[in-house]
This record gives structure tokens, C-alpha cells and sequence, in this order.
């Protein structure tokens, strides 16, 4: 009796991907046979919008300088900025961005005057260095009264030392205070009849721009909105 032959035994593959999911990668793996092979491809990590103030200098007072916020917010979204908002009438804006960008001021001064006609020097910073400013105040006038409290928000290149020496200054009742981003001004007789206002903006020249800290309160609170 002849002996029956078995068929040569044929390797099969039996491929089945499986995927995992998780917040930053997706796990792919591989079954071949009783062999288990893991491979991870690790996905781009969304970095989120980063959000921005641009205060404007000197716009809005009186007849010269007359900027519509409708018109500076359109200016804006057409560099690519979003969720773009303006506060009052004097040239604040809040608005985000990809990432930082430390040439927001330099962009929208220019496209100001390349579209409005209008010659305004811009201040900008991140949504974080605001909260730095705020935290920075070393008076507590400012909750006496919020409209005679003043920050002037300074050009990244200003030489500070001038402010220091200002700072160290008497100016009676007044108050005046250097931190890394803005001077601290308290008028304690009004705004206009401020000396230490007065010296200071002889030293900055347009390096430098005012908002009272009722204002600076209502951007960071803008800052801190979603912008879903």
C-alpha cells in the first residue's frame, strides 16, 4: 500500500492591523502569525492660538488721528490675526495668533499707515505678559480709584534706566513705578495736573502709551475669553 504524501505545509499570512487612538499618537499593530510587531507614529502636537493686545497711541483725541474700530479690526484680520476684538474707541485690540509674534506692532503700524494714512505708534504684547503687568503693580492706589491709576505699556526697546531715575524721584503725593513691561503712575490730583505724567512722557517720547487701570482690568478679561 502506497503511503499517502502530505502536501508541503504553505505559510499563510495573516495580517491585521489594529489601530489605538490617544491624544497625541496612534499605535498601529501588526499580527503575523504568533508574532506580535508594535510600531508608534507620533502625530504634530496642536500648539494652541496664542492671544494678543495692540494699544495704539495718540488716536481718537481730537480731530486728527480719527481711526473707526471697525476699520482697525478689519485691518487686523487682514494679517491673519483672528477672533479680533477692539475695546472703547482709542485703538485697543485683542486678537490671537498662531504662535507669539513679536512683529504684531511693527505689522499693524505699518499697515495703519499704508491703509488709514494715519502715523500711530503700536504697543503689543501676549495675553501672558499682560497677566505679568498686572501682577507687577506695586501700588494699591489703583483700587482707590482706577481712572487716575495710569500703566504706560512700553516699546520693548526702551532704555529703562531713564525710568528708574524717575522712579526714585519724590513726587509728593504721586507715585511712580518701573516694572518689566510698563511704568506705574498714580495721579493723585487728577491726570492733567500730574508732574510725574508730565516728566515721564518727556522721557518716553512715543516709546510708550496710557491706559487707566479700569482699562488694562477689561483687556485681560478679554484675553481670557474663549475663542471657540
Amino acid at each position: 500500500m502506497r503511503a499517502s504524501r502530505r502536501a508541503p505545509h504553505r505559510r499563510v499570512h495573516d495580517w491585521k492591523y489594529l489601530m489605538a487612538h490617544s491624544a497625541t499618537e496612534h499605535t498601529f499593530r501588526a499580527l503575523d502569525g504568533q508574532r506580535m510587531r508594535s510600531e508608534t507614529v507620533v502625530a504634530p502636537r496642536k500648539t494652541a492660538p496664542v492671544k494678543h493686545v495692540a494699544l495704539l497711541r495718540g488716536i481718537n483725541v481730537g480731530k486728527a488721528k480719527r481711526i473707526a474700530m471697525a476699520d482697525l479690526r478689519a485691518l487686523c484680520e487682514g494679517l491673519g490675526y483672528e477672533n479680533v476684538r477692539t475695546l472703547l474707541n482709542s485703538g485697543n485690540v485683542v486678537f490671537t495668533a498662531p504662535r507669539a509674534d513679536a512683529q504684531a506692532a511693527a505689522k499693524i503700524e505699518r499697515e495703519i499707515e499704508r491703509k488709514l494714512g494715519v502715523s500711530s505708534r503700536v504697543i503689543a504684547f501676549t495675553g501672558a505678559e499682560l497677566d505679568a503687568i498686572i501682577a507687577e503693580n506695586p501700588f494699591t492706589e489703583c483700587d482707590e480709584n482706577p481712572s487716575r491709576f495710569l500703566v504706560m505699556l512700553l516699546a520693548h526697546d526702551l532704555d529703562r534706566a531713564p525710568l528708574r531715575q524717575l522712579a526714585a524721584q519724590r513726587w509728593g503725593p504721586e507715585r511712580l513705578g518701573v516694572g518689566t513691561h510698563a511704568v506705574y503712575l498714580w495721579c493723585a490730583n487728577g491726570i492733567l495736573d500730574s508732574a510725574a505724567l508730565t516728566a515721564l512722557n518727556k522721557v518716553t517720547g512715543d516709546a510708550g502709551t496710557t491706559r487707566n487701570w479700569a482699562t488694562m482690568l477689561k483687556l485681560q478679561a478679554l484675553t481670557r475669553e474663549s475663542s471657540e
